[in-house]
């Protein structure tokens, strides 16, 4: 068996484990996050014609996981998985992060419909949701990070194998490759901090943002 070791406590976990499992749910295309109605500006990029084969979707979500929203969502995930972690002020910073009314709207609504699905806890932006939920079920730091990146990656893949459209073969190289970086992304992510905040993927932002007045459009964001 595969040791999984946090970087900032040495912790071994089952893969059994009731607390990965129930994260491997949380995280997974069928909870109702409403990530499915959400591009993340994805579909303004394919319209386009930004994304027209996979190569172009899988440079877009890798520097979207290194230099966007993806870096962002991680360290603040991280932070907010320290046991002392004011998340009122990380909820308010993952807002002011929001690069977009459409961002904005993205990580709020599912980050609510995340806490109401669980009925446990108040609305947060989707990292600090799930940062909230996760606490409790002493699962490494880096795992929890780096699920939740892979489910952002998945999701954006998703959209792209429909509309771009991508084979379900070449989608799925696309996440195994995709895979040494979510992995290396929250490693790093475990072991940083707020000063390493920093988002400078400006064609996904702006892409998001037109995506506000895009017609037809499939997606909310």
């Amino acid at each position: 068996m595969d040791m999984i070791t946090s970087t900032r406590t040495a912790t071994a976990i089952d893969p059994a484990a009731p607390g990965l499992l129930t994260l491997v749910q949380w995280l997974s295309p069928a909870f109702p996050t409403g990530a499915f109605a959400c591009s993340h500006g994805l579909e303004t990029a394919i319209a386009d014609g930004r994304l027209a084969d996979a190569d172009a979707v899988e440079h877009w979500v890798a520097d979207l996981l290194r230099h966007g929203s993806g870096w962002q969502d991680a360290l603040l995930l991280a932070a907010g998985l320290a046991p002392d972690a004011d998340l009122d002020a990380l909820s308010g910073l993952a807002r002011a992060l929001a690069t977009s009314a459409e961002r904005l709207t993205e990580t709020c609504d599912q980050g609510a419909a995340f806490a109401l699905t669980l009925g446990q806890h108040p609305p947060r932006p989707l990292p600090l949701a799930l940062a909230q939920a996760a606490r409790p079920l002493g699962v490494p730091v880096p795992v929890v990070v780096a699920l939740y990146l892979n489910s952002f990656a998945t999701n954006l893949v998703t959209i792209a194998t429909r509309a771009v459209p991508l084979g379900q073969t070449r989608a799925q190289a696309i996440l195994a490759a995709l895979r040494p970086l979510v992995q290396s992304l929250a490693d790093r992510a475990a072991a940083a901090s707020l000063d390493d905040l920093a988002s400078s993927c400006f064609a996904a932002d702006l892409a998001a943002m037109a995506h506000e007045t895009l017609q037809p459009r499939l997606f909310r964001t």
